[in-house]
């Protein structure tokens, strides 16, 4: 009983979600409808009808801590009822839930990040396009916005900024952020970025290119440039990265626009797998002033929201067999898996997520814990 009584945290958190359904017409009550999902969704539930069958089988443990007036909901209730919620509001009460029981104080290195949810296009609609903030020390999502049928990432970027708490974070974008709007705004709320250049941004290219050229060749003023590498080993690869850092941006034209701009760079990485050796390079900017190491940190972890949280999404969450079709529902159940996932991955058990899952189906005290996360929780 004591443990499940720290479900309690959850709840005060939805109590003041707007409730979409006519008042007076329902039989369920929201913050009811909404534990259950959260709960199923990390106890191994992947789409309505699980979570309806995961309540009624675990009904008696749900009745301790939950009202229950007119019993478990059918899966066609859970459905409508998170097609209907606004994802917006009912991403600001499950984040800011996660961010407590999460203990989370400053988020550190934020990664943004787009993906497909390849099974959610309808013959009407193509597949919902989700872009993401992950928290990369923490492991936690921190929050999405949907891409516009009409519209694409640079667009959504902004929006999802505006949700996010940017004072003191290090925001890290792939090239198709290397946008001046999009670094005048991570700037503007007290965030520093690292951005990926490529040719959808032609002459900063070129810019860097030239820079990284002449910096290799000791024409820059001595102390701005840098040079770091790196080595690893294991799983029948080798990996090596070399990293030049330059601390000059005088050769980049219209160097006013990136505001705050302070850094340019180069990676050039060679892969050897089972003796096949593939090369590449990548040239990126920051505002932030910091060392050669700190930059190849924050570059080697942006990639952290792919492997972290898009590859656990689709392995340990099956997310692109997931065939809900409804917009706002597919992007709520898609927050749910991603919080379901930071949970998962806050609970100190050396097992993998998807083992997890199994166990908080098959264990009330263990989702218990996982619900905990690594707050004190007030009873109900």
């Amino acid at each position: 009983m004591a443990a499940t009584t720290r479900v309690g945290s959850l709840k005060k958190h939805f109590r003041l979600l707007p409730d979409p359904r006519i008042a007076g017409r329902t039989r369920h009550l929201l913050v009811d409808i909404i534990v259950m999902a959260i709960c199923g969704v990390i106890g191994n539930c992947d789409d309505w009808a699980d979570i309806a069958l995961f309540a009624r089988t675990r009904e008696a443990w749900f009745r301790r801590f939950l009202k229950l007036p007119n019993g478990v909901p059918a899966h066609d209730t859970f459905e409508r009822v998170f097609a209907a919620l606004n994802p917006r509001a009912f991403q600001g009460c499950c984040l800011a839930w996660l961010r407590e029981v999460a203990d989370m104080v400053g988020v550190g290195q934020i990664a943004i990040d787009g993906k497909t949810l390849c099974g959610s296009a309808s013959s009407k609609l193509g597949p919902l396009h989700l872009v993401s903030a992950w928290a990369t020390q923490a492991n936690l999502t921190l929050g999405q916005v949907a891409v516009d049928k009409k519209s694409n990432e640079i667009t959504a970027i902004p929006q999802l900024l505006e949700l996010l708490d940017l004072k003191g974070a290090l925001v890290t974008i792939d090239a198709v952020g290397c946008q001046k709007a999009i670094a005048r705004k991570i700037v503007a709320g007290g965030g520093d970025y690292v951005l990926a250049v490529k040719g959808n941004q032609e002459h900063l290219l070129e810019d860097i290119q030239a820079t990284v050229e002449q910096a290799l060749e000791g024409e820059l003023p001595a102390g701005t440039v840098e040079q770091y590498t790196t080595k690893e080993e294991g799983h029948g690869r080798q990996e090596q990265r070399s990293y030049v850092v330059i601390h000059h941006v005088e050769g980049i034209r219209d160097q006013q626009a990136w505001p705050e701009l302070t850094t340019v760079g180069m990676c050039y990485s060679e892969r050897t797998v089972h003796g096949q050796t593939t090369e590449e390079v990548r040239y990126f900017m920051g505002s932030r002033p910091m060392k050669a190491r700190n930059y190849a940190r924050a570059l080697r972890h942006h990639w952290r929201i792919e492997n972290c949280l898009h590859w656990q999404l689709d392995i340990s969450f099956r997310e692109d067999a997931s065939r809900i079709q409804q917009r706002d529902g597919a992007a709520n159940f898609a927050l749910l898996r991603k919080l379901a996932l930071g949970l998962l991955k806050q609970h100190p058990r050396k097992d993998s997520i998807a083992r997890k899952r199994k166990g908080a189906a098959l264990d009330s005290d263990f989702l218990a814990e996982i619900l905990a996360g690594a707050t004190k929780v007030e009873k109900l």
